[in-house]
């Protein structure tokens, strides 16, 4: 009796295990495989939409509470047999745009968006009171535009300590952009400019400048000047700085990734600080000794730790210093300009009537119309007008690339608008 018993109970486990083997196989089988998901633009952890600090978080991890606004996420788009592809991954640029800079920020966004290839995403880092002019300004632009870039609108963010010191320094939060590393902590990589850029050709070749760094580099700028005997740093700087001439932050290539994980070395510790560790130490020690604020920390932090960044031309961050005593910048000689930077308020005064024709005509600039007749046209009639200073008289050099992006305008551009 007792062997029929046993017997009987292993003959009803076996059965139970058998059947909810047998249904587990059956409902997953049945459970459809949804399409992937399309990319998704990275987001810092800890965001809130639609809140507003002034001051700055009082957190120790200040970084992990930023304040943003987001228009919506890009949608994958529809692929063979109706499975969605994934996108591929955009450019991020980041802008920063304080007190008077909206319609500045604007236009350099226009000459960014219009010429660009690769979809865009916008880190755009500005004062609460600014947002929704800007979130007003990029929505009002046309339905072909739009589809070109996304963008996220974030407050002015800074450690709690010293943060309105940091706010102050140099110009109003333009040192926003030395804790790009900690804020964007999901973005690999991106291109920061100063608000008073303009593109005169893709976003896209200077993008590509990122594939080029090697093991060791993490940023890429231009030298502040070309010959050290008239250049500011060799003359006047108080402290350290990168090379022969200093470098101009304005327009900055940054590996975010490779910023976070680098241990730099610095001359106020044997032993290496991270990005986070070594602006504050930095701060402290130069503040009196420094003119140009966040850019001076930058030739400090490099002047140290050379082999950490690629050097680029000066065609891609060309300034009044390259034409106003006479033109030398020979890489914007032979290529012409890749990148305009209007330093010094020369788009709103008349004392570089070159620098502001080009901004102005790309303010001006309607999307859709004929690119040659209604941007380069009137632009070249105006820079005749400005030969009588030195920059006027380097004008080719304003359009010579410009010429050629503005070719893929009417490519993309649908007609009718």
């Amino acid at each position: 009796m007792r062997r029929y018993t046993r017997a009987l109970l292993l003959c009803t486990v076996f059965a139970v295990s058998s059947g909810l083997y047998v249904y587990s196989k059956l409902l997953y089988s049945d459970v459809p495989v949804g399409p992937k998901r399309g990319f998704i633009p990275p987001r810092v952890p800890g965001g809130r939409r639609g809140a507003s600090d002034k001051t700055g978080p009082q957190s120790p991890h200040w970084y992990n509470r930023y304040i943003m606004r987001q228009r919506g996420q890009v949608e994958a788009g529809g692929g063979v047999g109706g499975a969605k592809i994934r996108p591929e991954p955009p450019m991020h640029l980041a802008v920063v745009a304080c007190g008077e800079r909206l319609e500045e920020t604007l236009t350099m966004i226009k000459s960014a968006v219009l010429f660009s290839v690769k979809q865009l995403y916008l880190h755009i880092f500005a004062e609460d009171q600014l947002h929704a002019s800007f979130m007003e300004a990029l929505e009002s632009w046309p339905g072909f535009i739009r589809s070109r870039f996304n963008y996220t609108v974030y407050s002015i963010s800074f450690p709690s300590e010293n943060a309105a010191e940091w706010k102050k320094l140099f110009k109003p939060c333009a040192s926003q952009r030395l804790f790009l590393p900690l804020i964007l902590k999901d973005i690999d990589s991106i291109v920061y400019v100063d608000s008073d850029i303009l593109f005169l050709q893709p976003v896209d070749r200077l993008w590509a400048i990122l594939s080029q760094f090697n093991s060791s580099q993490l940023a890429a700028m231009a030298p502040e000047h070309e010959e050290p005997r008239i250049a500011w740093y060799s003359r006047f700087a108080r402290h350290p700085f990168y090379g022969r001439t200093g470098i101009n932050s304005g327009v900055m290539l940054m590996n975010l990734t490779r910023m976070r994980n680098t241990f730099f070395k610095n001359d106020m510790t044997s032993v290496g600080l991270r990005w986070e560790e070594l602006l504050m130490p930095l701060l402290q020690k130069y503040k009196l000794n420094i003119t140009w604020g966040d850019q001076d920390l930058l030739n400090i932090i490099f002047h140290h730790n050379p082999e950490c960044l690629l050097e680029f031309p000066c065609q891609w961050n060309y300034r009044p210093d390259h034409c106003i005593y006479g033109s030398n910048c020979a890489s914007a000689e032979e290529d012409g300009i890749y990148i305009l930077h209007g330093n010094r308020g020369v788009y709103h005064d008349h004392k570089q009537p070159a620098f502001r024709a080009v901004y102005e005509a790309i303010q001006k600039f309607s999307f859709g119309a004929d690119p040659v007749t209604s941007l380069l046209d009137p632009l070249e009639e105006e820079l005749l007008k400005t030969t009588h200073t030195y920059c006027g008289k380097s004008h080719p050099l304003f359009t010579k690339r410009l010429a050629h992006s503005l070719e893929n305008i009417h490519r993309k551009a649908p007609r009718g608008r």
